[in-house]
């Protein structure tokens, strides 16, 4: 799979992040599995708890266009290191995909790194845990 698409879309939301207090600029791009890809942005808010970061907000972005499975997530942070998703995050792509699901972590179209999910959140908490 050529993930340089994906990163576009991680670029271009990065540049629309709102980050007045930390000016740490995040974008995603999200694939699911239909083909169609929602890009996301980190937004801060001043009571901290109230942000939401850029996987999150592309993740919910196609959930509530009627998305159901993650196929693959872009994250641009830093484009001097390699910027992962932070736990909640995992979490929530968990929700959404399967330990297969690629996490492209990029600091342009042409360095990245590629993935599984269950690479970077094993033994992740799913639906299973509750006997559903």
């Amino acid at each position: 799979m050529d993930y340089k698409e994906l990163i576009k879309v991680a670029l271009d939301y990065r540049n629309r992040a709102y980050s007045p207090y930390s000016d740490f600029k995040v974008g995603a791009g999200v694939l699911f599995q239909s083909g169609k890809i929602y890009g996301g942005c980190n937004i801060e808010n001043a009571s901290f708890g109230a942000t939401n970061c850029a996987e999150r907000t592309g993740i919910f972005k196609g959930i509530s266009e009627g998305e159901k499975k993650i196929k693959a997530i872009a994250v641009v942070g830093s484009f001097e290191e390699y910027t992962y998703p932070c736990g909640i995050c995992r979490q929530v792509i968990a929700e959404f995909g399967d330990e297969d699901v690629k996490i492209i972590i990029a600091k342009s179209e042409d360095d990245y790194i590629v993935k599984d999910m269950k690479d970077i959140l094993p033994g992740a908490f799913t639906k299973s845990d509750l006997g559903k």
